[in-house]
């Protein structure tokens, strides 16, 4: 617990210095990062993908969608997309048919999932961030305190009031009362955040809005952290990695804020 709560704080002071010290292109290194990882963590780790070639396609397929969110790179991010689906659809099946008796055609259907989906949800957040007109240095920290804020409310709900099991197989330790304290928890945290940045920074983020992502983004925080625990279930793994000393690996801590961050992303845009 101990080394879990100092990494807690050393990952917090980062994310800070990141986000208003560092410039820009640090971020972006980093979340680039954290989506390779998370690519290879849900392909590799999981053994969902063991082809060696098909696992070097999508590895380099996330790192490239990462690439082109960066304001350097002179294409739009559309037409970015659209190519490393094309890319990562015709090397696919090009490897499944030189390996087709090693490699079943599910390993593709994989592959779309870690390399295209993961690191495009991921990256809600540098596209948050992104948002210069309406503070996204700030409005960034929103979805990660709707994910990891209500988790940490839920884990105390459900220490004091937890009676009965959410999901006993997939993971024992989480409660229904648990559950409903991260919701409220998730709507208080995110509510009062938005207020102190619409009185320092002129935000004009509706507390209404604010109360949808705290309490929404806690239901679907809870329902991206279960979905990427049935994967480690029906995998056979404990972890994903164990990049982050206590935490495990990016996906055993960012499993939550995949669902939440393009939440956040889409209601930005729906506002603005």
């Amino acid at each position: 617990m101990k080394t879990r709560v100092l990494f807690g704080v050393i990952g917090f002071a980062f994310v800070l210095l990141a986000l208003y010290v560092f410039p820009p292109v640090v971020l972006e290194i980093v979340l680039a990062a954290l989506c390779v990882l998370a690519t290879y963590e849900v392909l590799s780790s999981t053994k969902l993908v063991h082809n060696r070639l098909e696992l070097g396609l999508c590895l380099l397929v996330s790192l490239l969608l990462a690439a082109g969110h960066s304001p350097l790179v002179p294409f739009e991010l559309t037409a970015v997309t659209q190519g490393l689906v094309l890319l990562l659809l015709v090397g696919s099946f090009a490897i499944l048919l030189r390996f087709h008796d090693s490699m079943n055609a599910a390993q593709v259907s994989w592959a779309f999932f870690g390399a295209l989906i993961v690191p495009y949800l991921m990256l809600s957040l540098l596209r948050i961030f992104q948002m210069e007109y309406h503070h996204g240095p700030f409005i960034v920290l929103l979805p990660l305190l709707a994910a990891w804020g209500s988790d940490t409310c839920a884990l105390f709900a459900g220490m004091f009031f937890g009676k009965h099991k959410l999901a006993p197989v997939v993971s024992p330790k989480k409660t229904v009362e648990g559950a409903v304290g991260g919701v409220i928890g998730g709507a208080v945290l995110v509510m009062l955040a938005a207020l102190l940045m619409n009185v320092f920074l002129d935000l004009e983020l509706p507390i209404w809005a604010a109360a949808l992502l705290g309490g929404g983004g806690a239901v679907l925080g809870a329902v991206g952290d279960l979905s990427f625990s049935v994967i480690k279930r029906q995998t056979g793994i404990k972890d994903y990695g164990s990049i982050f000393p206590g935490h495990g690996g990016v996906l055993d801590r960012f499993d939550s804020v995949l669902f939440v961050a393009p939440m956040a992303e889409i209601l930005f845009r729906l506002i603005w």
